[in-house]
């Protein structure tokens, strides 16, 4: 059976490849020995550049140019030879720098120096940058407008919808009203938060040798300032220095980073779950389009399928996202390779992610409040009132008010003249009385349209 969409295991390669596309030249087989030679290669340039190996003079224009086109024009085709290296030496990192020496053959200023590729260095000080950047690459092209997206559709709603009344359910039962955009505010308010702190988290990374200490580098040029030049390279990088690690960088930024995906992605569950919610309950009306099938046996329904389709993906992330959470920052005395597979799956984790940002976007493009519905609701239930009622009953000195609403509420039905007889049988100042007359379940908002105006 040929590979393609329809045989391929993982949804991510079948169903929806489409959908994430964006993040295959970052987190696949390709795209992790693509950043694997763009660092071999900036290394060995760094090194030349830095002049003080006198083994390893400046680079002539010709040279650099001829490095960075392997870089820049690195191919589907130039990931395969490396592969095919691979499959003669078992090494995957080991074949990169061979692959490189294999490409420089021909240039003579760049054959004479080709040992000082890979100077120095383990294998997991070129994987570690690799993943490094592979993150910080996703996190600005692919995580961050992906979020961006969905703050812009909420904050639109936030304040479209902020005058618009509706019952708020704690437990499940009807209290005390908000208003349609307030809600979208306050999801929109905690991913704010937690989108900050995912921009500002630090990536890490560490260019030290087998054990962390610079031991082959300072051996052979004891007088060189090993742990600045590392610092200087991976600051190049975009990236943050690890001066103390084994011979990996301990993964804790990437259980970090992880962390904050998995609290966006719980906000996002909770927000999915509240709008199926409302969408059951009338609050907000599905668009249909005459081209879908919403049942195959029953004609007349929409279903909210882009929620639920973003609460399973979500929830397929963050399992894998916990895993790595916990497992990455464990690694057996100075290094053990449990974490190697893992971390190749930190594109799957990412990508169901995606998938369920873009369901969810999808989701709030087709949904619109029902305001009659809204409307009916909220007048059907004029014992919310009991709340103020009772504390304006506090302020004036009357005994026990909220005894008074609990045994004039509870088990009744409660209806507008019902409730304006109650509040006229009440010790109270006439304009205090005419002042809760006017007060409807619509219009106890308190501060909720301006929260989410201001947002």
């Amino acid at each position: 059976m040929t590979i393609s969409t329809l045989t391929a295991i993982s949804p991510l390669e079948g169903r929806y490849q489409e959908k994430v596309a964006d993040l295959r030249p970052i987190f696949s087989e390709y795209g992790l020995i693509r950043f694997r030679v763009l660092i071999e290669i900036g290394w060995f340039e760094f090194l030349a550049e830095h002049g003080h190996l006198p083994e390893l003079p400046h680079l002539s224009v010709h040279a650099q140019d001829m490095l960075n086109a392997i870089v820049k024009n690195f191919s589907e085709q130039d990931a395969l030879r490396v592969k095919h290296i691979e499959s003669g030496i078992n090494h995957d990192v080991k074949a990169v720098e061979y692959f490189i020496k294999e490409r420089i053959q021909g240039n003579a200023e760049l054959a004479k120096v080709m040992e000082f590729i890979h100077f120095g260095c383990t294998s997991e000080d070129i994987n570690n940058l690799a993943y490094a950047l592979m993150l910080d690459t996703a996190r600005k092209q692919v995580i961050l407008p992906a979020l961006d997206e969905l703050v812009g559709l909420l904050k639109n709603f936030s304040h479209e919808y902020a005058n618009t009344p509706m019952m708020a359910r704690t437990h499940g039962q009807p209290a005390t009203p908000t208003t349609v955009g307030k809600e979208f505010a306050n999801v929109l308010a905690r991913l704010q938060r937690q989108i900050e702190q995912l921009t500002a988290t630090p990536i890490f990374g560490k260019l030290n040798g087998a054990s962390g200490n610079y031991n082959a580098l300072l051996t052979a040029y004891p007088d060189i300032d090993w742990q600045t030049l590392s610092k200087n390279f991976i600051t190049k990088l975009g990236l943050t220095w690890n001066p103390y690690t084994t011979q990996i960088e301990p993964h804790d930024f990437l259980s970090e980073f992880f962390a904050i995906l998995v609290r966006i992605n719980t906000i996002l569950i909770d927000f999915n779950r509240d709008n199926w919610g409302y969408i059951s309950l009338n609050y907000f009306k599905l668009k249909s389009f005459s081209n879908e099938v919403g049942s195959s046996a029953m004609p007349h329904k929409v279903n909210p399928i882009d929620f639920e389709n973003a609460e399973g993906n979500l929830g397929i992330a963050n399992a894998l996202l916990e895993h790595m959470i916990l497992k990455l920052p464990i690694s057996r005395w100075q290094r053990d390779l449990s974490d190697s597979t893992v971390l190749r799956n930190i594109g799957v984790a990412i990508a169901h992610s995606i998938l369920a940002y873009q369901s969810t976007n999808k989701g709030l493009s087709k949904i619109a409040p029902d305001f009659e519905k809204l409307e009916a609701d909220l007048d059907q239930h004029w014992e919310i009132l009991a709340e103020p009622i009772q504390t304006v009953l506090r302020r004036h000195g009357i005994d026990q008010p909220y005894e008074k609403l609990k045994s004039f509420t509870r088990g009744h039905k409660i209806t507008k003249k019902i409730l304006h007889e109650f509040i006229m049988q009440q010790d109270l100042p006439e304009n205090v009385k005419q002042q809760l007359i006017k007060l409807t379940p619509g219009k106890y908002i308190g501060y909720a349209a301006d929260l989410a105006k201001r947002i």
